[in-house]
């Protein structure tokens, strides 16, 4: 199929398996701020890092849905989830995302309360509010109770791609501070920190709060593996951001597999996919 009609594609809806049979697996391929999933999807079906095995025909039967706008709705992502693991299955399905794609997935991970489901990539990205979690972990040594410690500064930091021209803010998971009301805040409530619960409790719960999600029971997110790959290179999202990202997922029971490339910027690379592709049979 021609890089064409491929790209248009993209932004309808999923693509057919190459030679047409039933879809055995799906991947939510999600790109990056600036980007389309017309741009983005063409050259990385086209990679080939594997003896001219490209994604297409490692994984001959899997639906790819590329589409447009998903960096900004997890609400959308979850219904995705919802949508594809009630046809195929949740062990048939990965979530995987590129920058922001990549901080959607995580994000959508770490707040999805349906059934598990077979492994979320991340490439070049970061965790949002990965710091409000560091100090959750490790509460003696919270910046929120310094003086010097500014909430917009940290949430800045906390996304290497903030902007203050979202119209549509309501639906972007990156506009919501949640901090304009004291309510809301984790470290203004007065318990203790086992009082809160433990410490994937509590992550789960500061995310559904600064998302304006239900509160909800559950750590399906601990029965998902994640793959993280990043370019020491990279100049837009930093690799110590990356580490951070690997960090704070750890400490709240996710297995994480994380790897650096050293010669790599703010993109995917034949030696990343290498990687990819074993961590997503043996997942499936």
């Amino acid at each position: 199929m021609a890089a064409e009609s491929q790209a248009g594609l993209f932004g309808q809806g999923p693509r057919v398996p190459p030679d047409n049979s039933p879809s055995q697996q799906t991947f939510i391929i999600l790109h990056g701020r600036g980007s389309t999933a017309a741009k983005f999807g063409p050259p990385l079906l086209a990679a080939t890092p594997l003896e001219n095995e490209s994604i297409q025909t490692a994984f001959l039967h899997a639906k790819l849905l590329l589409r447009d706008g998903l960096h900004k709705s997890f609400k959308y992502v979850h219904g995705v989830l919802e949508k594809e693991i009630e046809i195929i299955g949740g062990e048939n399905v990965v979530l995987w995302g590129l920058s922001q794609g990549c901080a959607t997935s995580l994000s959508s991970l770490l707040t999805w309360d349906g059934k598990p489901f077979a492994a979320t990539v991340g490439m070049c990205g970061y965790l949002p509010f990965r710091n409000h979690i560091e100090d959750i972990a490790n509460p003696q040594k919270s910046r929120a109770t310094d003086n010097s410690f500014s909430m917009e500064e940290d949430e800045e930091d906390d996304d290497p791609f903030s902007r203050s021209d979202d119209e549509d803010g309501d639906d972007d998971l990156f506009s919501h501070s949640g901090h304009e009301n004291d309510d809301n805040d984790i470290f203004s409530q007065g318990k203790s920190q086992s009082d809160r619960g433990d410490l994937p409790t509590q992550a789960v719960k500061f995310f559904r709060e600064e998302l304006q999600m239900e509160e909800k029971e559950g750590m399906v997110f601990q029965q998902v593996p994640v793959f993280l790959g990043h370019g020491a290179g990279d100049e837009k999202v930093h690799l110590k951001i990356g580490k951070e990202a690997r960090s704070c997922l750890d400490k709240i029971g996710i297995e994480v597999q994380m790897v650096e490339y050293p010669d790599l910027g703010h993109w995917y690379s034949p030696e990343m996919l290498k990687d990819i592709f074993p961590f997503l049979r043996n997942n499936l």
